[in-house]
């Protein structure tokens, strides 16, 4: 594997990848989380995985002392909720976590065997590694149930954004930089960071990359990604954010501006129109004939022949559903499945409801039910831009307030903990 595999490995699970220490290496401990430990070594290992992700721009890194104590502040951050996860008893299985080390093994196209062979050749625990994963399936998992207690949206909310034409407006890719303000700062505090983020938007000005100035100035968990935001709905973006994207032009970036975890610059990337959502949908009958103890795939699918046969000498499809389907939901109405989309069923349906032309009946085809004959009676193209906008709001409303949520929820871990930061000679508490 190479070291790019490595890194990008790390990066897909959002943690320092561990590797072997020697026996001899004495670990200085540089941060105390409650009843942990954060070790030089964790450290240098999180550290040495942004920098050899920026080794061919290594100027983009802000200087040593900044970027050293937010990576610091990142493996606080995962210490916390790892052991939030545990005291809410979070348990990842062996069996769990081998079925995501084999996901990740399956996106690169290699074998568990190949994953673990290579790691220990580049000098990375096998055991570690599960461990570290362990940790971000626990770290998801943690972030579900707070989300699933603390989020829920209402038909009126939903009402609420489908009128404000916010969903109508698009999709942004944005990119922010944070100066952030300490919770309870002080007038002279929050004058600084004014100062910072004035400072930092003048550089910008002057011709300073918006990336850079975002890994080497930002506060925000993003800032070694540049700050970069990715693709968002309009409207699922904090209220904050919306407000400044709202008047620029891809390319253009904002002032500074006040929110409650201090001074936002958020830069528009990109910028893409709505589509509208039309769908083709069928308007199909079934007959089913099932296999069962008394009758042999061989028979039920002779029966179904023999109704296929019927019909194409004329009798009615409806009425040979009435007599002889097996389908008890649909018998009734002469084998009415309504107007669906081909995929509403499965591939197998879906693949004879494309292969049929308006008013043909369908060869026999087996399921997991059964045999079956199909009618396609007609065809639509149909606007669902409604009804798509409708889900769209009431997932954004809950992604929205998910983000909000977890954040706080972050905010309220960090500020109840015990964290003594021992990095250079002066220890801190916060």
């Amino acid at each position: 594997m190479p070291k790019s595999l490595l890194l990008v490995l790390s990066l897909l699970l959002g943690l320092p990848l561990a590797s072997r220490a020697s026996a001899e290496e004495l670990d200085a401990i540089v941060a105390v989380v409650d009843e942990q430990v954060i070790l030089r070594s964790e450290l240098d290992r999180a550290l040495a995985n942004v920098r050899e992700r920026y080794k061919g721009e290594p100027e983009r890194l802000p200087p040593p002392a900044v970027l050293e104590r937010q990576v610091l502040e990142s493996l606080i951050m995962l210490k916390l909720q790892v052991a939030r996860a545990q005291a809410a008893g979070i348990r990842i299985g062996e069996g769990e976590l081998d079925q995501a080390i084999a996901m990740v093994a399956n996106q690169y196209r290699m074998g568990i065997g190949d994953l673990r062979r290579a790691l220990e050749a580049d000098g990375f625990s096998w055991e570690e590694y599960r461990e570290t994963l362990r940790e971000e399936l626990m770290v998801q998992r943690l972030r579900q149930r707070v989300i699933q207690s603390r989020v829920s949206v209402s038909e009126t909310e939903v009402d609420i954004l489908l009128a404000s034409d916010a969903l109508k407006r698009g999709e942004v890719r944005i990119a922010h930089i944070l100066i952030a303000i300490p919770p309870g700062s002080d007038a002279e505090t929050i004058a600084l960071a004014r100062q910072k983020a004035e400072g930092v938007h003048r550089l910008l000005g002057e011709g300073m990359d918006f990336s850079a100035a975002a890994i080497r100035y930002s506060d925000a968990q993003n800032a070694l990604e540049g700050g970069v935001i990715g693709w968002r709905r309009f409207d699922e973006l904090p209220e904050l954010l919306a407000n400044a994207v709202a008047g620029l032009e891809p390319g253009q970036y904002s002032p500074p501006i006040r929110g409650p975890a201090g001074f936002h610059i958020v830069k528009l990337l990109e910028q893409r129109e709505p589509s509208r959502q039309v769908v083709r949908e069928f308007k199909v009958r079934h007959i089913l004939i099932r296999e069962n103890e008394l009758r042999s795939a061989a028979a039920a699918f002779d029966r179904i022949r023999e109704l296929r046969a019927r019909i194409l000498a004329g009798e009615d499809f409806q009425a040979v559903a009435r007599e002889a389907s097996e389908d008890d939901s649909t018998r009734n109405l002469g084998g009415d499945l309504g107007w669906v989309q081909a995929q509403t069923f499965g591939p197998q349906f879906a693949e004879v409801i494309e292969r049929l032309r308006d008013g043909e009946v369908s060869d026999a085809f087996r399921s997991e039910s059964g045999w079956h004959i199909l009618l396609r009676e007609a065809s639509r193209e149909v606007d669902r831009t409604e009804e798509y906008l409708r889900a769209q709001a009431r997932d954004t409303l809950r992604r929205r307030k998910a983000e909000e949520e977890y954040e706080l929820f972050l905010r309220q871990m960090r500020n109840e903990a015990f964290v003594e930061i021992r990095l250079g000679e002066a220890a801190q508490q916060g």
